[in-house]
């Protein structure tokens, strides 16, 4: 369906959220075309005049890792499409949003203004074809990267990767960097864990400290979490989940533990973290490996081994470099896969049916605890491709977050950040 969406369109789009890459914008307007649509559009560096994730077109090297990626783009499977508009249009949806945005997401980036495209897609915090009226409740969760590293390549100086996530260690530096407030107790490796108990052990940690990585909508509104991430005074988030359990009690009966644990019941007997997980272990070298074959592929000189005086990781590293092309090609596009899948959000939406209807095409599970049956729908977004020219980048915060760690007061990690050695028991707590 052919649309240009111009300037006095504008008041129909509301802010929605955004990552370090996009803005989301949801739809309030009258037109069924775009009734539960949301529209993600590129956020450019400020003093930039390129995209946070670079230029939509492939580079050379680029289309040698990806090959032809004309099926991918154009799979009919995806719900997705390029949206028409005029630059007025984006002018006026950067003014509009202006005041709702975070304010340290303002100072890093804006909405790209001369940006030539934007992707219209399903709110996934909806169900399709829903009436207003109707009761949706969902959640959106950032899982993180579920599994710690075993790479060969991982040096001995940063061998406490194999036994602390990455999620924990990057806490530290976003506390010192105030990106945060406080160091969050949850564990990805709980959430992709299989067990009930752990899994709900994960959820009670998010909703604790929701960061940028849990966030809770009724009928497609956020009611409970961030906008664009960052920093809440210990007020304002007292008053948000004081505000968002009396809302989610009021509309399904639910109280938040139940809630939580329709979350965790429908993530465990779904398995619907399974295949993400598998994705993510794609990255089999971890970036301490990808990144040589990256060099190669680019024909530059490895700027690790260059700065690496230890003939032993050179001659380990001379085996990486000594590879056929195609390998060192799979690797990298391995690596960046599995960087998707590191970074991306599930999204669970919900609604109350009755006991034993069906015929809607949606999944259904039953909570014993409130003797309440949902239909559900779980999608995975967020899913961009990851720009091969930032190999580098990940590489540089890769080694800054470990080092960073080792210096701080939490060496070696907690009792939770290991299979082996239990998890802590949290209780859920809020004022009345």
């Amino acid at each position: 369906m052919a649309m240009v969406l111009g300037a006095e369109d504008a008041k129909d789009w509301i802010y929605k959220g955004e990552g370090a890459a996009n803005v989301v914008l949801s739809y309030r307007g009258s037109s069924l075309f775009l009734l539960g649509k949301v529209l993600r559009i590129q956020k450019v560096p400020k003093g930039s005049t390129h995209s946070v994730n670079g230029c939509a077109v492939l580079s050379g090297h680029e289309k040698l890792l990806w090959g032809d990626v004309e099926e991918l783009v154009e799979s009919k499977s995806r719900d997705i499409a390029m949206q028409n508009y005029i630059k007025e249009f984006l002018e006026s949806i950067k003014k509009n949003v202006h005041d709702q945005r975070p304010a340290w997401r303002i100072d890093a980036a804006e909405v790209d203004a001369l940006c030539d495209s934007a992707f219209l897609i399903s709110d996934h915090s909806l169900f399709t074809g829903t009436p207003r009226v109707e009761l949706c409740v969902a959640v959106e969760i950032k899982p993180k990267c579920g599994f710690l590293p075993s790479s060969e390549f991982i040096t001995k100086a940063n061998a406490i990767k194999k036994s602390v996530t990455r999620f924990r260690m990057h806490q530290f530096l976003k506390l010192h960097q105030g990106e945060i407030s406080k160091v969050s107790e949850y564990n990805p490796l709980d959430l992709f864990s299989g067990s009930k108990d752990r899994i709900y052990q994960a959820m009670t940690a998010l909703f604790a400290t929701p960061q940028n990585n849990f966030r809770i909508f009724l009928n497609g509104s956020l009611i409970f979490g961030g906008l664009g991430g960052g920093m809440d005074s210990s007020a304002v988030r007292s008053h948000e989940t004081n505000t968002a359990i009396e809302d989610l009690i009021k509309v399904s009966g639910l109280q938040l533990p139940s809630f939580l644990e329709l979350v965790s019941e429908t993530i465990f007997s779904s398995g619907v973290l399974d295949q993400l997980l598998a994705t993510q272990k794609l990255d089999v070298l971890d970036i301490e490996g990808a990144i040589h074959a990256y060099y190669n592929i680019i024909s530059q000189p490895c700027m690790v081994c260059k700065n690496s005086g230890d003939p032993e990781l050179l001659d380990q590293y001379s085996s990486l470099h000594s590879l056929p092309l195609e390998k060192r090609l799979k690797i990298v596009r391995d690596y960046l896969i599995a960087s998707t899948a590191k970074d991306c959000s599930l999204m669970i939406s919900f609604r109350p049916v009755d006991s034993g209807s069906t015929g809607s095409g949606y999944n259904s599970i039953f909570l014993e605890s409130s003797n309440q049956s949902f239909e559900y729908k779980a999608r995975f977004i967020d899913l961009d491709m990851k720009p091969l020219e930032k190999m580098v980048h990940y590489y540089e915060l890769d080694q800054k977050i470990v080092n960073f760690y080792m210096k701080s007061d939490d060496p070696g990690g907690t009792p939770y950040d290991s299979t082996t050695r239990g998890t802590k028991v949290r209780k859920i707590q809020y004022h009345q």
